[in-house]
């Protein structure tokens, strides 16, 4: 494994890091994951109060076998959840219980949206809990995760002296919220940057068309595309830590053999191939994150987005089929789209500024036109009989 240097610290960071919201159902196949990815070198473990169970299992197998100390935590503050000053200790007090530990190593504030919340936060006294967390040793460093514009990002990152941040940013999001001028200012300040959606919620390891795909094989037939993201992004020398939401053993130990075995960069020109056709096959830019769940009205919004995707990307069969799972749309009780009530919850907690309730609409309405939903029902009577 190859590790980089926190600055702040002088902690060594493995460069690819254990993304915790995306853990297996069964747990027995989360502890061999976790137990491995510590034996191949990941000690970048990412987790947070909102991912369900997260914070608890991390800390039940990493209390069991006794490795606490061989990694370092990272877990995030719900700032969706605090109205008060005291909700910071009745979060954090909770994160410590679950994770069966008396300090965090990485302590984010989850999801900055803007400076206006910073000042926010500010005014309800987070500087002052922030300094008493860290004197009492139970804050080892303290940082934020953003998305955001790039002015705000600046503004804040100016605005305190923060240890470390985490953006979005991958081949397809160059110039996304923070982008690569965001990266380069947080390293400039001597900050860790760590990056989230390396692969874009698994889009650019298995959800790449196959014209795109077969542009990397051609360039290097041994890579797989999650190889090629991983790689453009350890050539960035401010990228301390890419996080990877992992999901199985196998996943996990293809990416600590990415980690391993990275090569610096000659040319980006194939990247720039792959983005042209990529741009063109994917509609909705969601990642799977599922902050936007549950929906009220029992959509699996990322689900749709998904199907919707890869109807164009890999063709309407395999969309089609993708859809009709995903919203059980020949049941009688589906959860499709059009049930959708204009809530907008969804949209006050999309990481991805999406346009959730128009874009449903229009999911909506190109996955299920009359004659498709005309067919459905057929298949629901028959089924009903």
């Amino acid at each position: 494994m190859i590790y980089r240097e926190d600055k702040k610290s002088n902690n060594k960071l493995s460069i690819l890091g254990l993304g915790c919201m995306r853990f297996p159902r069964d747990k027995s196949e989360t502890e061999r994951m976790i137990l491995a990815a510590i034996e191949g070198g990941v000690n970048f473990f990412d987790t947070a109060y909102i991912y369900p169970g997260s914070e608890v299992t991390l800390g039940e197998i990493l209390a069991k076998h006794n490795k606490r100390k061989d990694i370092y935590i990272a877990t995030k503050l719900p700032l969706i959840k605090c109205k008060t000053y005291d909700d910071f200790d009745k979060y954090f007090n909770e994160q410590l219980r679950r994770l069966k530990t008396d300090y965090i190593d990485y302590y984010f504030l989850h999801s900055m949206t803007d400076n206006a919340q910073w000042v926010a936060l500010q005014e309800m006294g987070i500087k002052d809990w922030i300094a008493k967390k860290i004197e009492a040793g139970q804050i080892k460093q303290i940082g934020f995760s953003y998305h955001g514009i790039y002015d705000d990002f600046i503004k804040i990152i100016d605005s305190y002296p923060w240890e470390f941040c985490m953006i979005q940013y991958n081949y397809y999001d160059e110039n996304y919220q923070a982008g690569k001028r965001g990266l380069k200012a947080a390293a400039e300040k001597g900050m860790s940057v760590i990056v989230m959606e390396p692969l874009l919620g698994g889009r650019l390891a298995t959800g790449l068309p196959k014209q795109a795909v077969d542009i990397f094989k051609k360039a290097d037939e041994t890579l797989t595309p999650a190889d090629w993201a991983f790689r453009w992004l350890w050539n960035h020398e401010e990228v301390t830590v890419a996080l990877s939401g992992m999901s199985s053993t196998q996943i996990m130990e293809a990416n600590i053999h990415s980690a391993n075995n990275f090569q610096k960069l000659t040319s980006k020109a194939v990247y720039e191939e792959v983005v042209k056709i990529f741009r063109k096959s994917y509609k909705i830019n969601c990642t799977g994150c599922n902050y936007c769940l549950p929906c009220p009205m029992g959509i699996n919004i990322p689900a749709c987005f998904t199907a919707y995707n890869t109807r164009y990307a890999q063709g309407f069969v395999t969309g089609m089929t993708l859809y009709a799972t995903s919203t059980a749309i020949i049941r009688k009780n589906s959860t499709s789209p059009r049930k959708c009530n204009q809530c907008g919850k969804c949209e006050k907690i999309c990481p991805q500024n999406i346009p959730i309730r128009k874009s449903l609409k229009i999911v909506s309405r190109r996955m299920e036109p009359l004659p498709m939903r005309l067919g459905f029902a057929i298949v629901r009577k028959v089924i009903s009989r």
